[in-house]
């Protein structure tokens, strides 16, 4: 009866833990997202820069 107990309790706290990496992975890709969108509109905007010189 223990053991499952402790069974039970590991697998919660590990399941917490994926949980939680789960969701620092999916802000690191809004992230990532974001500087590639700023990323290309600074890249636009040298381009642009460049033509009307």
């Amino acid at each position: 009866m223990m053991a499952k107990k402790l069974t039970a309790g590991a697998a919660l706290v590990l399941t917490i833990f994926a949980l939680s990496s789960c969701g620092n992975t999916i802000r690191g890709v809004g992230q990532d997202a974001a500087n590639t969108v700023n990323a290309t509109q600074s890249a636009a905007n040298n381009v642009e820069g460049a033509a009307t010189r």
